[in-house]
């Protein structure tokens, strides 16, 4: 299905999720974190965002515990970054899939 945002027209599922990683760019991503409720994206969440999808484009499938020993973000901080959620909230900003380890 298609859906409008930051004047743009994207792919995405029935979640919300975008469908291809191609139409994805950061005035998408600033559009998705203000309705998924993280407000503005600063520095540090654009450095978990660049990692998910790096791990994506590798095929690397996710976890929270990964994230964690990642050396890009600690736990604590990635919660704080992206409440109530962290992993699906930071994926569908990245314009990634829902990782397959989010109920």
């Amino acid at each position: 299905m298609e859906k409008i945002i930051a004047g743009k027209t994207i792919h995405v599922n029935e979640e919300g999720y975008l469908t291809a990683l191609s139409e994805w760019d950061k005035s998408i991503a600033s559009e998705i974190a203000k309705e998924e409720g993280v407000g503005e994206l600063g520095d540090r969440h654009w450095q978990v965002i660049e990692y998910l999808q790096g791990q994506f484009k590798q095929e690397i499938p996710l976890s929270i515990r990964k994230i964690g020993k990642s050396g890009v973000v600690g736990i604590e901080e990635f919660y704080a970054l992206f409440p109530q959620g962290p992993l699906k909230k930071a994926s569908k900003i990245a314009g990634i899939p829902k990782p397959a380890s989010c109920i």
